[in-house]
């Protein structure tokens, strides 16, 4: 058994459009490698930076998470593997592992698809784009487009009733 301490750069595009690992970043490890009969046993805790955008307002976010990591690599000359394509397999390729995918799928599978900053962010306004959460009262007046004409009718209205109190107005004088 061997324990590993180490910082590595990460591998590029974990994640989706709005979060992951951002590629050469720094990720630390701290592993422990076990010889087992059909390979090496990686196991332990990857501690990665976190960083993207909310899905909601568009502020940054960052964070720091630790992925666990379990997995079996095998010998290149091991007898002991799956036919199955859905089932991952890693090998130990002569002294080396290759850890990124392990790390994508670890990391990958935990990140939400729809980040968002705090659980009441209220997001950008539809109209003009003002977030919300600067100015939670924040609204437009908004005429649905098919009451547009007949509230063109009630203005005209509206003014032709001024209109004739002023004419009132004027004659009673």
């Amino acid at each position: 058994m061997r324990t590993l301490n180490e910082q590595v750069p990460a591998p590029a595009d974990v994640g989706n459009a709005l979060i992951g690992i951002r590629g050469g970043s720094e990720v630390s490890l701290d592993l422990r490698l076990e010889a087992v009969h059909e390979g090496i046993l990686v196991s332990g805790i990857a501690t990665v930076e976190i960083a993207g955008e909310c899905g909601r307002c568009l502020n940054p976010i960052g964070f720091k998470y630790g992925a666990d990591i379990q997995e079996l690599f095998y010998y290149e000359d091991s007898d002991e593997f799956e036919e199955d394509d859905d089932v991952d397999q890693y090998w130990v390729i002569g002294d080396h592992m290759d850890i990124d995918p392990v790390l994508r799928n670890a990391v990958g599978t935990v990140l939400p698809f729809q980040p968002v900053c705090r659980d009441d962010c209220l997001g950008l306004c539809n109209e003009c784009g003002a977030n919300l959460n600067d100015d939670p009262e924040h609204h437009h007046e908004v005429v649905d487009p098919r009451w547009a004409a007949l509230a063109q009718l009630s203005e005209a209205a509206t003014e032709d009733v001024a209109t004739d109190k002023t004419s009132d107005e004027r004659e009673e004088k």
